[in-house]
């Protein structure tokens, strides 16, 4: 039998990645938003850093566009979105290409 040494601010955290992750490519955010909500259960600092982590990293990715918006509006988010560009390995945001 393991152990489970996770605390439960990282027992969080895992599951409001999770979250995303299984709602990334959603059309519409609203049941991805209402989720995470509930996960959180008034742990809103963990939210934010994991939506504004989650936010950074894929930002650039038109696939998820949907998702990421949305994330970025969360109370908190945007202080932790350089640090998902960093683990991105970007240090500040692609322009979209321009129209042709």
């Amino acid at each position: 039998m393991t152990r489970d040494h996770l605390d439960d601010d990282t027992r969080l955290d895992i599951a409001l990645s999770a979250a995303i992750g299984r709602h990334r490519y959603d059309a519409t955010p609203d049941a991805a938003i209402q989720e995470l909500q509930a996960l959180a259960d008034g742990r809103n600092d963990i939210l934010a850093r994991v939506a504004g982590t989650w936010a950074g990293f894929y930002e650039d990715d038109p696939h998820v566009r949907t998702t990421v918006d949305p994330l970025r509006e969360i109370p908190g988010a945007t202080q932790w979105i350089e640090l998902g560009r960093s683990r991105a390995g970007k240090t500040r945001p692609t322009p979209w290409p321009a129209s042709h």
